[in-house]
């Protein structure tokens, strides 16, 4: 504690790179026992790693000695669809590559408690994956040490990251435009659109894929309802679309938005797909055992959580053999809920 009564900050390994007149990477080197590094400069390193007191990071240390075979995964959900597919994906491939997982859950979005979540992280040794499918999830990505292995589960990226960004995402705009072409090819002059909650204030993949196929059709283009991640938010915007007699189909951001909807619609006496068609994105597993079934949009996220870890493990053990931004490529899957609008 200093003067002033407050808590002195630890020092970084940027602290130390400035007081050593280097780059970070020269004192990860020092750090890690890079044998590239002058002994005039890592003498240099050292002495300004004593005098900060600074504290030798153990995912550094634990990653260059080989000791370590753990990942730490950062989400703010553990319970939805997606999110809980791709940390099912992580941990099947952690499990076979003799890795362990732990999970970090960001309660909350403030600075301050994402910073601390990704201290802990990172204390814990390991490399690091984040789900950043919502606000704290990108701050906590942003937050990363940049000395620090990490892999980024992002929404689908406005243009093509570069290789220093290890990202990974479902193609959410490719499966937006399939299925909203499905829908116009059945004859509906338009489609409403329901969406999920975005992890930035910029307009989703999923909004300008649909919109997207909205313009080629030359189709009108309504205003998307905001809903949220569940079968609530669904129902809410589901008895707004249900009023309007020229509403014949619907697209939800995700299979639970969809639940809802379609609740709406039965207590509205509107029959789907006779009068409304609906459509879903993830095809989650109750998505094939609703009435009718939903018509939906296969996107793999287990097997995207299996390339975030593959991604990372590349990383760790230096292997130059996977791509620098796998993406799921979406299935669009044909069920009972889509059909021709009324005569």
């Amino acid at each position: 504690m200093n003067v002033t009564g407050h808590t002195r900050r630890p020092a970084s390994i940027r602290d130390v790179a400035t007081a050593a007149g280097v780059s970070y990477q020269t004192v990860s080197r020092v750090i890690n026992g890079h044998p590239s590094v002058k002994p005039s400069t890592r003498d240099r390193v050292l002495a300004a790693i004593d005098e900060l007191g600074f504290r030798r990071n153990a995912t550094a240390l634990a990653l260059a000695s080989g000791r370590s075979r753990a990942v730490t995964v950062l989400t703010a959900n553990t319970t939805h669809y997606g999110y809980a597919s791709i940390l099912q994906g992580i941990e099947e491939a952690a499990r076979a590559a003799s890795y362990a997982v732990g999970i970090g859950v960001l309660e909350s979005a403030e600075e301050a408690a994402v910073a601390a979540e990704v201290q802990r992280a990172a204390d814990a040794g390991g490399g690091l994956i984040v789900i950043a499918y919502d606000p704290a999830g990108v701050r906590a990505l942003a937050s990363v040490p940049a000395e620090l292995p990490v892999v980024g589960v992002v929404e689908t990226p406005a243009s093509p990251p570069s290789e220093d960004h290890p990202w990974v995402w479902t193609d959410d705009r490719e499966a937006a435009y399939q299925v909203t072409r499905h829908l116009l090819a059945l004859g509906h002059e338009t489609v409403h659109y329901v969406a999920i909650p975005s992890s930035t204030r910029r307009t989703s993949a999923r909004t300008s894929g649909w919109r997207q196929a909205l313009r080629e059709a030359g189709a009108p283009e309504p205003r998307p309802l905001q809903g949220s991640w569940g079968p609530a938010g669904g129902h809410t915007a589901g008895r707004k679309l249900a009023k309007d007699s020229a509403v014949t189909a619907i697209l939800c951001g995700n299979d639970d938005l969809a639940l809802g909807v379609l609740r709406a619609l039965h207590e509205a006496g509107r029959a789907v797909p006779d009068e409304v068609s609906v459509a879903g994105f993830d095809d989650a597993p109750h998505s094939a055992y609703l009435t009718p079934s939903l018509t939906t949009v296969r996107l793999d996220f287990t097997g995207l959580g299996r390339a975030a870890f593959a991604l990372l493990h590349g990383a760790v053990e230096e292997s130059a053999q996977v791509a620098p931004h796998p993406v799921s490529v979406p299935e669009l899957v044909v069920r009972e809920s889509s059909g021709p609008p009324p005569a």
